[in-house]
């Protein structure tokens, strides 16, 4: 059984939603940063600013290092 969590990212440029993706999924968070642009563009509405908007929301903050 895998130990991932879902959370948002320190590695941020607005939220740290893609970061946090890219970091749960592997992959580079760039590649994230596209595929939310791209949604925003071509989705219809700004579906990739009200999923981002959605994330930000519900996804958890980093613990906080001490």
């Amino acid at each position: 059984m895998s130990d991932k969590q879902l959370m948002r990212s320190n590695d941020r440029m607005v939220a740290g939603v893609a970061g946090g993706l890219a970091e749960y999924f592997d992959i580079d968070p760039t590649l994230v940063r596209i595929l939310f642009v791209l949604l925003t563009l071509f989705g219809g509405g700004g579906l990739g600013i009200l999923t981002y908007i959605v994330l930000w929301i519900i996804m958890p903050e980093p613990p906080v290092a001490v």
